[in-house]
Parts: C-alpha cells; sequence; structure tokens
C-alpha cells in the first residue's frame, strides 16, 4: 500500500488483510520490495496465524484488490503466488479486483489504513518496532482491532512467470469481468 523510508534502516512496507467480518486488521510490514510475492505472503501470514483459526471450516478465501501494484489484476507473479496459496492451504481463493481508478472504495482503505494513519499521525516512525506498535495501537470506536508483525524476508523484484507456468494455474474467470474476478483452485497434488 504505501512505502516509508527509515533513515538509516531502509523502507517499511505495510500490507494489510482487513476481515470485514470480524472488523479485524492484519498488517505485515515489509523491509523490502512491494512485490506481489510479499502482497501474497501477507495474506499466508494472516492465515496461517489468524485466518485458519477464525474460520476453521473455511473451504474458501475471497479477496477484494485494487486494480493495480503489486496485487494487479494483469499481474502474473500475484496469480502464480495466489496459486501456490491456494495448493497449500487447500482454499479455492476468489479475487475480485476493484476497476481502475476505483481504489478509493476499498474497504481497507477507510476501514484500516485510514484509522492506522490517524493513529500514527504526528509520530516519527524511527524504528520497526514503533511502527508495529503503532499499528498494532489502532481500535476504533466500533471495535477495530489490529495485529501487526514484521517481515525481514527479502523480496527480488522483477521476477517473471512464464506463458507455460501461467498455462498450470488452475484458474476459473468469472462470467462478469473475468480479468478482474477470478477463482484459483487448489491444483491436485503430484502422485
Amino acid at each position: 500500500m504505501y512505502d516509508f523510508p527509515i533513515p538509516g534502516l531502509g523502507r517499511a512496507t505495510p500490507y494489510g488483510v482487513y476481515d470485514v467480518a470480524r472488523n479485524q486488521g492484519w498488517v505485515n510490514v515489509g523491509i523490502d520490495h512491494d512485490t506481489a510475492a510479499f502482497a501474497v505472503e501477507s495474506i499466508r501470514r494472516w492465515w496461517q496465524g489468524v485466518g485458519h483459526v477464525d474460520y476453521p471450516h473455511a473451504k474458501r478465501l475471497l479477496i477484494s484488490a485494487d486494480g493495480g501494484g503489486s496485487n494487479g489484476s494483469r499481474v502474473r507473479l500475484w496469480k502464480w503466488e495466489l496459486q501456490k496459496l491456494a495448493d497449500e492451504t487447500g482454499l479455492a481463493i476468489t479475487v475480485s479486483h476493484l476497476p481502475p481508478g476505483t481504489s478509493k472504495w476499498n474497504k481497507i482503505e477507510h476501514r484500516l489504513f485510514a484509522f492506522i494513519s490517524q493513529n500514527w499521525r504526528g509520530k516519527p516512525l524511527l524504528s520497526y518496532e514503533v511502527i508495529i506498535k503503532l499499528i498494532a495501537a489502532t481500535t476504533t470506536k466500533k471495535g477495530l482491532v489490529v495485529q501487526s508483525q514484521l517481515d525481514t524476508t527479502i523480496y527480488p523484484s522483477g521476477l517473471k512467470v512464464s506463458d507455460e507456468d501461467m498455462a498450470t494455474l488452475s484458474i476459473q474467470r468469472d462470467d462478469f469481468h473475468g480479468e478482474w474476478n477470478y477463482t484459483l483452485s487448489p491444483r491436485p497434488s503430484p502422485i
């Protein structure tokens, strides 16, 4: 979502998951590039730490995502990494991208990141520890609770996914704007 330089340390890149039903946020703060691999790893960490506990019988995961950036509708690595997550978890992962120019409608902006920004307004973001603590201390009168963790993994930029790899995806495009709405189903395990 955003990239914050920290003098002497590098950058902090928060990537969030907002659970609309529970009014809960989860933010993975990376120290490297905002890539599709980082975006999916953030979802993976949410699922492993929170999602599978809150939704133990889930068979599907619905992701509402912006149309551009690391989780953009045209980003091959985003789909490739989501396929790997679907294979690992056994979840069918449905993605519904907001059309171009409409990210302001994304609930994560209004219900999570707007309040994080208000919470750390005027406070110097001098360290990763400060950022993590400020994010996790974000609450609202409507009961928003936020968890946060630091992700020190290095995510190289410029990774390419070949046509051959794309052909192996178990992707079902929706009849309505299949370029923005699609489901990645777990592939059968090789025998």
